[in-house]
């Protein structure tokens, strides 16, 4: 791992420190915490890979009555 220098202001690396401490982390760890989904973001964004997980659903409803009641039936939905 390498090190590296920051330059912050002292009331962002006090802050940073009282911050990092008060959840049981340091600095170090919470800098990375941070940077990691910023410069490496998931491999999809979570409504894209909804609607395309949609689209491979294969749901056949050609033989199937729709009536008033049956859209309001719970066990429909289950």
């Amino acid at each position: 791992m390498k090190k590296i220098t920051l330059s912050l202001p002292e009331d962002l690396l006090s802050r940073s420190w009282e911050y990092a401490e008060k959840h049981g982390s340091s600095l170090n760890e919470l800098i990375r915490t941070l940077l990691r989904p910023v410069v490496s973001p998931p491999e999809q964004d979570p409504i894209q890979k909804l609607i395309n997980h949609s689209q491979r659903l294969s749901i056949n409803t050609r033989d199937w009555k729709w009536d008033r009641s049956a859209l309001y039936d719970r066990e429909i939905l289950l």
